[in-house]
């Protein structure tokens, strides 16, 4: 006999094999974790950028106020993904920063990815079409994002 959600069994989808090795609440929780650890490592890094950028202001600036009263940007390089990384990769605050950045935009793709994984792996077909088709509006979206 199979048990339901309500009887601690793992939730099926309709027409899923029960003899499929993942779960949906498996999944689930994978899914889960991982989008938990994406915003957690996003938000480390751009804290440590944060206090890199301080500590490398105070060091400019002294004991002085810095000023915030204009918008200065920011430097053309960390404008692409590929500048961004590499001003990361040298310690650089503002780097750290947008990079830390990057990581919580990937974050949501790469649920996307695993969640197809997910369901390739539970062999349904149409929720792997589903996620595909999901991650190539993402990735178009990201791509065309002017």
């Amino acid at each position: 006999m199979e048990q339901t959600p309500s009887q601690g069994g793992a939730a099926l989808r309709p027409g899923k094999s029960p003899h499929a090795r993942l779960t949906d609440q498996g999944l689930e929780m994978a899914i889960g974790r991982m989008l938990q650890f994406g915003v957690l490592l996003a938000a480390l890094v751009v804290f440590a950028g944060g206090l890199l950028y301080l500590a490398h202001d105070h060091a400019r600036n002294g004991a002085s106020r810095p000023d915030y009263t204009h918008f200065h940007g920011i430097d053309a390089d960390l404008r692409t993904p590929a500048g961004i990384v590499s001003r990361a990769a040298h310690g650089d605050a503002e780097g750290l920063i947008q990079f830390g950045l990057l990581l919580l935009i990937a974050t949501p793709i790469v649920r996307v990815i695993v969640a197809a994984g997910g369901f390739f792996l539970e062999r349904d077909r149409l929720y792997v079409a589903i996620s595909l088709l999901v991650l190539v509006i993402l990735l178009w979206s990201l791509w065309h994002a002017r």
